[in-house]
């Protein structure tokens, strides 16, 4: 298959939230074609085993190669944590992640005061953030909080849900009343539940979602690469989901602001 200007970029997530890197991507990015893999059957990554996780990622990685991708997006904390390197290393194609984005967003937001991480097992068991952050500016403090609940919670569409309140009153306590003045929102998912991690964090902490760094990179390597799709008309995109679900198309169609049509894939690693 040949790779060009104009093939598609390629972007997945374990399922709803790799849709806000999407839509920054598309803000950005305009002319740009798009193909979105959510591995919603396996929804979440966060808990698994890292060699589960590097299993998945491959598994979607290469979907989207056998459709013709001319860079990966891993629009998933917990596969960037523990895949990234594996994948730059193996695919011939450029290969973004969300966590060094999201680091260099979090280091220029905090006036130097300590970084709080929110993220899921996978993501804060590999300190990713941690050390990105620390290769930024040593300075910096960084507390870290595994936030299981967090994905389910927007997967459902429970956001705005008394649930979502009293997960994050609890996830935020150890973090909450001490120096910190930055937080990341270290899952793709999390920016769905932004509006009550914004009220338990406090104004004086500000939210950092690396989805608009991310897409700066992919804009960035994608013109360095030569690889801009040159066309002035308005992309196209393809959604696969690996499990069909009516919340995805709610919550999809709530953070895109458009009707979505998607294909169900039953093996990613062999439907193509």
């Amino acid at each position: 298959m040949v790779i060009d200007a104009k093939s598609p970029i390629g972007v997945f997530d374990s399922g709803v939230g790799g849709l806000t890197v999407l839509r920054s991507l598309e803000k950005l990015l305009p002319n740009e074609n798009f193909i979105y893999y959510g591995d919603t059957a396996r929804v979440p990554y966060g808990n698994k085993s890292d060699s589960t996780v590097l299993t998945y990622a491959f598994e979607d990685a290469l979907f989207l190669l056998r459709k013709g991708a001319k860079l990966l997006v891993v629009a998933c904390n917990s596969a960037t944590s523990v895949a990234f390197g594996d994948l730059q290393t193996y695919f011939k194609i450029p290969v973004i992640g969300v966590i060094n984005p999201g680091a260099k967003a979090a280091v220029k937001a905090s006036k130097g005061g300590g970084i709080g991480v929110l993220g899921t097992a996978a993501t804060i068991r590999s300190n990713a953030y941690q050390k990105a952050i620390s290769a930024l500016n040593p300075e910096l403090s960084v507390k870290a909080v595994s936030c299981p609940l967090f994905v389910p919670l927007a997967e459902e569409g429970l956001e705005n849900d008394e649930l979502s309140i009293l997960a994050a009153k609890k996830y935020l306590e150890p973090i909450v009343n001490s120096s910190i003045d930055t937080l990341v929102l270290g899952c793709t998912h999390y920016p769905l539940l932004a509006e009550v991690i914004g009220k338990v964090a406090g104004s004086s902490v500000t939210l950092v979602d690396s989805a608009d760094t991310a897409a700066a990179e992919v804009k960035s390597v994608l013109s360095t690469s030569r690889l801009l799709n040159p066309s002035s008309q308005k992309g196209e995109f393809s959604f696969y989901l690996s499990d069909f679900q009516e919340h995805f198309l709610s919550i999809g169609e709530r953070i895109l602001g458009r009707k979505l049509q998607v294909t169900r894939v039953t093996n990613c690693s062999t439907d193509f």
